[in-house]
């Protein structure tokens, strides 16, 4: 599809330049000013309540991290200086370095550590399988934080570094002794950026401004770890939902950068000598079907079966991103492309999508034409698309779908309600994790299959809990290798999620910025320049 400037930049302007965009008076020049459009809403400030990406990019600008994954994959210390095990491997100690402050003025403490690795660990999958190995977190002074196990842990630095949602990110006391399912309000960090609460306005724009106090480190940044040296003095994240729209503003330079731009609109992005593409996300992202384990009729395994069955990952990742070199139809459990990538029980995947088969075990698990409720999130386009095609592909094996259109704002509030579905809650919504998360079983809290406990479907299955203490414990790559193929045959067996493909996508900047880094989970706005 043919976008003209002409065409759309009285459109573009007119959303950018709307009354309820409050623009700093006085501003930061334009060259010192990044303005963005990610893939959707700020659903909420508060980036351990949600696994949302939208509000991890919000918690990368204002807070911090204990330690950082770099482009190997290696967790690298970020906010701690000095650390180390015993010799028993059983307490991990960790000093933060120097220079660490709040937005308000006081110190980063080791209370305020100890609160919000409590808080953290008690959303996330990756959290809660650690601290299940864990007697304590306490601190040794001010500044010193010790994290003591039952057992050794291999893996307690990866969980604290992942870049999968939530991320462990500091925060002061005060608020990291809020209740784990109850949401913060108050922005006070000791990250890279500041929200401007004043020229902020929910669901149109927000406003970072560089933090002044901020001590970056002086390793070159790589992935979330390294210095987070900023080189402009405001970012603002713009809510623009229409894609055309989109690329209009980075056209016509009234934005200088898209996450996620119209795959349609690529070769004319190409084409402009003001644009460069570059790959956002190394292993892309894996689309998810969720599923709710609480409910009829997906307390049944059968009808969880038939899901995957009846799923053609072509028609969904055709209908979005358009040309093949952009997406691929994957049947492993922890990501194609991977070392984990495997054949195991992938029967669904190399001789589906089978319909009539489909039907048979959704008969077979006593379903009786009850309505299913399908979240549809309007604002983001892959979302649409294939919740769309789901409920055609399901309603021909004998679902009754009922699709209830909203924001991923309004996804994300109701994704967590427990009641049945005709008392607010939901049976079906759709998601993706990125590719480098959903390649590990204790990283992405969706591959927890701990019940109520977990992430929202809350899948149980002790096989599939007991393979991912396995991995845990795996001394080598080939060990996990193997692991990865139970844990695959097994999932496939009891089906905690369908997925939907697999993609990778391009970033659009204008070229007068440099320095974009390409990590998953979350979009890094330090690194970069504006001349």
């Amino acid at each position: 599809m043919k976008t003209t400037r002409r065409a759309l930049m009285g459109g573009a302007a007119a959303v950018l330049a709307a009354p309820g965009i409050v623009r700093s008076q006085p501003r930061p020049p334009a060259n010192r000013t990044l303005r963005v459009i990610l893939h959707g809403d700020i659903p909420t400030y508060d980036p351990i309540w949600t696994t949302a990406n939208m509000a991890a990019n919000h918690g990368a600008l204002v807070y911090d991290t204990l330690w950082g994954i770099d482009e190997k994959v290696t967790p690298q210390p970020q906010m701690v200086g000095r650390w180390g095990w015993s010799d028993d491997k059983l307490t991990l100690t960790m000093e933060l370095r120097d220079g660490l402050k709040w937005t308000d003025g006081t110190d980063v403490t080791s209370r305020d550590c100890v609160a919000s690795i409590r808080r953290w660990a008690a959303r996330d999958g990756a959290g809660q399988h650690m601290m299940q190995r864990v007697r304590e977190v306490t601190t040794g002074d001010a500044r010193t934080i010790i994290v003591k196990f039952r057992e050794p842990y291999g893996i307690a630095l990866d969980a604290f570094a992942k870049t999968s949602t939530p991320f462990c990110f500091m925060m002061r006391e005060k608020e990291a002794l809020t209740d784990p399912m109850q949401k913060i309000e108050t922005i006070v960090g000791s990250g890279p950026f500041i929200m401007n609460e004043r020229e902020t306005r929910a669901g149109t724009q927000y406003v970072y401004d560089r933090n002044p106090n901020y001590v970056p480190r002086s390793e070159p940044a790589s992935w979330i770890a390294g210095g987070k040296v900023v080189h402009v003095d405001r970012v603002i994240i713009l809510n623009v939902p229409d894609p055309q729209t989109q690329i209009a503003a980075l056209q016509a330079g009234e934005v200088d950068f898209l996450e996620t731009p119209s795959l349609d609109n690529i070769p004319e992005l190409e084409a402009d000598r003001n644009i460069r593409l570059a790959e956002r996300n190394p292993l892309g992202d894996v689309g998810w079907i969720r599923l709710n384990f609480l409910h009829p009729p997906f307390n049944n395994v059968k009808a969880r079966q038939a899901v995957l069955w009846a799923v053609n990952q072509e028609n969904h990742l055709k209908a979005t991103f358009v040309d093949p070199r952009f997406y691929r139809k994957c049947g492993a459990y922890l990501t194609c492309g991977t070392p984990f990538e495997n054949d195991a029980n992938t029967e669904w995947f190399t001789k589906g999508p089978d319909l009539e088969r489909a039907r048979q075990l959704l008969r077979e698990s006593g379903y009786k034409g009850e309505p299913v409720i399908l979240l549809q999130a309007t604002n983001i386009l892959y979302m649409t698309n294939s919740a769309q095609i789901l409920a055609q592909e399901l309603r021909a094996v004998g679902f009754n779908i009922q699709m209830v259109p909203m924001d991923w704002s309004g996804v994300v509030q109701r994704r967590a309600v427990k009641a049945p579905p005709d008392q607010g809650g939901w049976n079906i919504f759709l998601t993706s994790a990125d590719g480098l998360s959903s390649s590990n079983p204790i990283w992405a809290a969706a591959h927890a299959a701990t019940g109520e406990r977990g992430w929202f479907g809350w899948p149980s299955d002790e096989k599939h809990e007991r393979l991912r203490d396995a991995w845990v414990a795996a001394p080598d790559l080939a060990t996990r290798q193997k692991i990865a193929r139970e844990l695959q045959a097994n999932a496939w067996d009891f089906v905690p999620t369908v997925y939907y493909g697999q993609w990778k996508r391009p970033m659009a900047f204008r070229s007068n910025t440099s320095g974009w880094i390409a990590t998953p989970g979350c979009v890094p706005f330090w690194n970069v320049r504006k001349t």
